[in-house]
């Protein structure tokens, strides 16, 4: 006996409008380029099996430092120089992913041992994506699935202002999965985590 089943239509998707079309074409045509003064990019670190980053402050004189949790252990970068600050290949079971408790933490290492910070990616979370004197970041897809981050000045979306003086494409995830994307609480230091590096931005002056 043959039983028959009534298909499901289609589900017909919505065209763009005349606006979404031209700002989707606006950002597409972005190239990718240097973020502007005051910021530098001062790391290029990569990263195999990176699960999520998070920020913590130096105890000495405060500037920022950044966690990475990754398959192959946990490490902790200066994010005013780029440079590694302390590695940790083999971290207790418990605490080598941030899923294993509730704030998405796993314990500092190096200066910031005796601490916990919390992880944003993979399993969760977030950082900041403004900071208190007007800058932001998003994450947009005109390609998708292919990340763009855009650093801006002018509040985001939709920008006003021509590409390069308001705003900036200032990365493309087109080879790994966008981690996470935000800025350090104090402001000062621009964070993108892909699934294969992470990238750092200061605007610091002592660097």
């Amino acid at each position: 006996m043959t039983k028959w089943t009534k298909k499901a239509a289609p589900v017909e998707q919505p065209e763009l409008s005349a606006y979404q079309q031209a700002l989707r074409a606006r950002l597409l045509a972005a190239p990718v380029v240097p973020a502007p003064e005051p910021w530098q990019r001062v790391a290029f670190v990569p990263v195999g099996g990176l699960l999520g980053i998070g920020f913590a402050s130096h105890p000495e004189d405060g500037r920022d430092l950044v966690m990475v949790v990754s398959n192959d252990g946990h490490g902790l970068f200066d994010a005013v120089t780029g440079e590694k600050v302390a590695r940790d290949r083999d971290p207790d079971l418990e605490d080598s992913t941030p899923d294993a408790v509730a704030d998405l933490s796993c314990p500092g290492l190096g200066p910031i041992s005796g601490s916990r910070v919390r992880i944003a990616g993979l399993f969760g979370g977030g950082l900041h994506t403004t900071t208190a004197d007007g800058w932001t970041l998003e994450v947009v897809a005109p390609a998708w699935p292919n990340d763009r981050v855009l650093l801006s000045g002018d509040g985001g979306l939709p920008h006003l202002g021509p590409h390069g003086e308001r705003w900036w494409h200032i990365f493309h995830s087109n080879y790994s999965e966008l981690r996470t994307v935000g800025f350090s609480p104090s402001g000062q230091t621009i964070a993108v985590a892909t699934s294969s590096d992470i990238s750092l931005w200061t605007r610091r002056k002592d660097h």
